[in-house]
């Protein structure tokens, strides 16, 4: 047996079986490429789940980690420290609409936390529990935790884990008629959503529609909440995703690209709600780490930057025209939707739930790539990508799906 293999069969004895991977084992990164145990070499278009925003081993990133590593590790929220404060203070700078932030550890975890802050704001109105209905959207997801995962509007997901928390409601992506309707009754407190939805397909908001959320927001007095732990920091061409659409929302949660593979999440609050929770309210007792705090910080410029906003554009059009030219030879794709680095390529109806098998054949030609569901393939590389790597993926994807339609 090898080395991998030893580890792959300690992984099947040791651990929860809840993710299917694949059968090797990554070792070390550099950029977009990342290297397994045996050696081989692949090109990794899936950074992480659209974590890895500035690739692996980043230098300015690693050399925060360090470096912070070599001063204090944790305080607890008890005292401060002065990288959560900083991060905190730029986070709500950059937003150009919050008032505050809560650092935390995770996606789940910010949308818990603004789960809860919408409940204790409507709460703070004297409006009865059963009033304090959070509108999510079929497709959606917002976390593994048992609220977060009653907010995502998925059966798949919550299966098994009845009975699910109430007071949520769902209504269709992309359908303002059905949305207006699920608010009519007054009991509404808060919308949630994705700008662009990822696990669900990596479906964007409809040209206008977060608009229209938000006027219903408004006309109903409900609270704007958006998603974007994975559409956010600088994956859409802005550094934030709703940006695009020109609303301000009142709550907004981050991860993944903010911590950049460091765990670390973050709930953004506008002054409707930046004092709705005091001493004791809510709390965390790794959030705020002074070591996730060091390297977002350096993430958070970065991702920020005009250089990175400049090169998700144009490779999200190189991407684009790179699949457009592919599915004129092999016929694979009824679509490529998605805003800049988060696009979905959905396979016609002749090869659908046939994506897993295609990340397989990717795989087994050295790249690394994800689905969003049974029938899409996802595409979230790092934002700075380069010419050289999309070009060498490119040619991997390419024969990976000859080779894959062959063999059918």
């Amino acid at each position: 047996m090898t080395a991998a293999s030893d580890l792959i069969a300690s992984a099947k004895q040791y651990t929860l079986s809840v993710y299917r991977q694949r059968e090797l084992v990554l070792e070390r990164g550099q950029g977009a490429h990342v290297w397994d145990t045996e050696g081989r070499e692949y090109i990794d278009l899936a950074a992480g789940i659209a974590v890895c925003g500035l690739g692996h081993h980043d230098p300015d990133l690693t050399a925060a980690l360090i470096e912070q590593a070599g001063k204090l590790w944790h305080t607890s929220n008890i005292f401060y420290s002065e990288p959560p404060l900083r991060l905190a203070q730029e986070l709500v700078e950059a937003s150009r609409f919050a008032s505050r932030a809560f650092l935390c550890n995770s996606g789940a975890e910010a949308n818990e936390a603004a789960i809860k802050l919408v409940r204790k704001w409507a709460a703070g109105q004297g409006r009865a529990p059963e009033r304090r209905v959070i509108v999510t959207f079929r497709g959606s997801f917002h976390g593994r935790t048992l609220a977060t995962v009653t907010a995502t509007a998925q059966p798949k997901y919550q299966e098994g884990y009845e009975p699910l928390p109430g007071g949520f409601r769902y209504v269709d992506f992309n359908d303002l008629a059905q949305l207006e309707a699920a608010m009519a009754g007054g009991d509404v407190a808060a919308v949630m959503l994705e700008p662009v939805q990822g696990e669900g397909g990596v479906l964007p908001a409809a040209p206008g529609y977060l608009k229209g959320v938000e006027a219903l927001c408004r006309q109903h007095d409900a609270l704007l909440v958006l998603d974007e732990i994975q559409c956010g920091m600088g994956r859409t061409g802005e550094l934030f995703a709703h940006w695009q659409d020109g609303v301000t929302p009142d709550i907004v949660t981050l991860a993944k690209a903010l911590g950049g593979g460091f765990p670390i999440g973050a709930m953004l609050v506008g002054p409707k709600v930046a004092e709705v929770m005091q001493f004791g309210a809510h709390g965390t007792t790794f959030g705020g780490n002074p070591l996730g705090a060091a390297v977002a910080r350096v993430a958070l410029a970065k991702l920020g930057s005009p250089q990175i906003a400049a090169n998700v554009v144009r490779q999200s059009q190189a991407l684009r025209a790179a699949l457009a030219r592919l599915d004129g030879e092999l016929q694979l794709f009824a679509e490529v939707r998605g805003r800049g680095l988060m696009l979905g390529a959905v396979l016609r109806p002749a090869y659908a739930g046939q994506a897993a098998a295609i990340l397989d054949a990717c795989a087994a030609h050295g790249l690394l790539l994800l689905q969003a569901g049974p029938d899409v393939l996802r595409f979230v590389p790092a934002l700075n990508l380069t010419d050289e790597e999309l070009a060498e993926g490119l040619t991997r994807l390419e024969a990976a799906l000859r080779d894959w339609l062959a063999a059918r």
